[in-house]
C-alpha cells in the first residue's frame, strides 16, 4: 500500500480500500498484519471480500494481545452481508461454504463513535484523532 506521509491527509480520516486481489496471495497472518498496521495508524480499512470466520477470530485474538491504554484501544469490525444460512443448502452449511462476497469495515475503536448495520447499509461515524 502506498504510504501517506503525516500532514497529507490534513484533518481528515484516511480510508484504505483493499481489493480482493490484493488479499488473495497473502497468508492469514499477513492479512491480519496488513489490517492491524493500517488501523494502528488511525486508518479505516475496508476489505472488498472480507475475511473468513477463522481469520476474523484470529484478528480479534491478535488485537486483544496488542491493546495498550496509551497506544492502541482496539478495533471495531463489521461485515456486510452476514451469510444467509437460510438460503444455503444443508450440505453447504456443513461444509462451511458461506458467501465469500462480503464487505468488511475495520477501524480504531477510539475513532469510530457509531457503527450501525442493517441489511443494506454499514454506517460509521468517525471522529478525528
Amino acid at each position: 500500500m502506498p504510504e501517506v506521509t503525516p500532514g497529507e491527509t490534513g484533518d481528515g480520516v484516511q480510508i484504505d480500500l483493499i481489493s480482493g486481489a490484493r488479499m488473495e496471495g497473502l497468508t492469514s497472518m499477513e492479512k491480519i498484519r496488513l489490517i492491524l498496521d493500517g488501523v494502528r495508524d488511525g486508518n479505516i480499512v475496508v476489505l472488498e471480500e472480507g475475511l473468513s470466520p477463522d481469520e476474523e477470530s484470529k484478528l480479534i485474538e491478535v488485537t486483544m494481545t496488542e491493546i495498550s491504554p496509551d497506544e492502541f484501544n482496539g478495533i471495531e469490525i463489521e461485515t456486510y452481508p452476514h451469510s444467509q444460512t437460510g438460503s444455503q443448502s444443508l450440505l453447504d452449511r456443513l461444509m462451511g461454504k458461506g458467501s465469500d462476497k462480503k464487505l468488511t469495515v475495520i477501524g480504531p475503536a477510539n475513532q469510530i463513535e457509531t457503527l450501525h448495520k442493517d441489511e443494506n447499509l454499514i454506517s460509521a461515524l468517525v471522529s478525528r484523532k
